[in-house]
């Protein structure tokens, strides 16, 4: 069996490598793409720790984040395809649509 700290480096660096692409790209896609990947290295802890302490709570948290984030992209990427048709860019910093 693998020891749970091998899990749990994998989803820090997995964790780490959404956490810089949210703050380094521009574009909408990439952006929901690295929190879509955060999103998956929290999934890995809860089944990880579920696996280590022989229950199931942990998985049935990570389906229903599955389930979440699932609804998150999707909402998401309608948002981003309504910028683009309107603006014909999805680069969150030159639009100012969604600030007050």
């Amino acid at each position: 069996m693998i020891p749970l700290i091998f899990y749990l480096g994998l989803a820090a660096l997995l964790f780490s490598i959404g956490l810089y692409g949210v703050m380094t790209h521009k574009n909408g896609i990439r952006m929901i793409m690295c929190i879509e990947l955060m999103l998956n290295s929290a999934n890995l802890n809860l089944v990880a720790f579920s696996s280590y302490t022989n229950t199931l709570n942990g998985q049935v948290f990570a389906v229903f984040s599955i389930a979440l984030a699932a609804a998150e992209a999707a909402v998401g990427f309608a948002i981003l395809m309504a910028i683009y048709r309107m603006h014909d860019k999805i680069n969150l910093n030159e639009l100012k649509i969604l600030r007050w």
